[in-house]
């Protein structure tokens, strides 16, 4: 296949009309330029130049070999470019995996951000409710970015954005509401609001409370802690959820558990060191992960 130098000597012997000033245009020598020119005419199998007594002339199959040659050299000068601008993060394509939570409560200000400011950086945003599903999406290129909680396991690189606080959530007419806290045990005999098996949560749950030897009545499930937010703050149950699930506006009471829970938010990346990646990550460390009032009862 012929090299952009080789295309690169064609144009310049079409635009100047000689080796030397062809060769002068390109600072390269002008065997240099005759050795590109013949390599060009082995690979196009036809003269690209008549060698005449006075200089050169250009063939028809050289000038039509030039006219898109000018095209690849055009296109090639392009490439370059957008990868310079990714390359120091001012362009290209981000794709980013979250928790299902963390959109509305951590990044809602960041992509706005990036929207005014790199309007020529493209954002693609998917939401899950499982942070291994969210690894196994990065493990298999479907993403380049993973915002959410630890996951079981994971060989990519990882940072801590932050922590998030883990409460109890109830009816605001709940006997919860008069406690500065509650305790795991406070939660046995409860009506509680579960989550199904596709929300990492559930098994979360599940090994927290067993840990504190407690039992929980289930009296429905959930595939979303917003969801089970909501449902808890209606009177259906009482359930655990992490403050981020607390965006909207809804009657609840909120209370910290006893003692305080808390999970580590992390950014997982397969590329750290891209330009893209690391001023994205950079953006929800500086700002810090918001606060939610878990003092009093709320209406959020």
């Amino acid at each position: 296949m012929a090299t952009l130098m080789a295309l690169e000597c064609l144009v310049a012997l079409v635009d100047e009309g000689s080796v030397t000033k062809a060769a002068a245009a390109l600072h390269m020598s002008q065997p240099a330029l005759s050795h590109q020119i013949a390599a060009l005419e082995r690979e196009l199998g036809t003269p690209v130049v008549e060698r005449m007594t006075r200089g050169i002339r250009v063939t028809a199959a050289g000038r039509a070999a030039a006219e898109e040659a000018k095209l690849a050299l055009e296109a090639a000068e392009r490439a370059v470019q957008v990868g310079r601008r990714v390359g120091e993060g001012l362009g290209g394509r981000l794709r980013i995996a979250c928790a299902e939570t963390m959109t509305a409560w951590l990044l809602v200000p960041v992509l706005r951000q990036w929207r005014t400011k790199w309007p020529q950086v493209s954002l693609d945003l998917q939401e899950f409710s499982s942070a291994d599903r969210m690894v196994e999406e990065l493990m298999a290129d479907g993403t380049d970015l993973v915002v959410g909680p630890e996951p079981t396991a994971t060989t990519a690189h990882v940072e801590v954005l932050g922590q998030e606080e883990v409460v109890i959530v109830s009816s605001p007419n709940h006997a919860f509401a008069d406690r500065d806290s509650v305790k795991v045990s406070d939660l046995a005999g409860e009506p509680f609001v579960h989550y199904d098996a596709t929300n990492g949560m559930g098994a979360w749950v599940d090994e927290f409370v067993a840990d504190y030897g407690t039992r929980l009545d289930v009296v429905l499930r959930t595939r979303s802690p917003r969801t089970a937010a909501q449902l808890a703050g209606a009177g259906m149950g009482v359930t655990i959820v992490p403050v981020s699930a607390l965006a909207g506006r809804f009657s609840a009471t909120v209370r910290r558990m006893e003692p305080r829970v808390h999970r580590d938010i992390l950014a997982i990346t397969l590329t750290p060191s891209d330009a893209l990646v690391r001023r994205f990550v950079a953006d929800p460390r500086r700002r810090g992960l918001p606060r939610v009032n878990t003092e009093r009862q709320v209406q959020l």
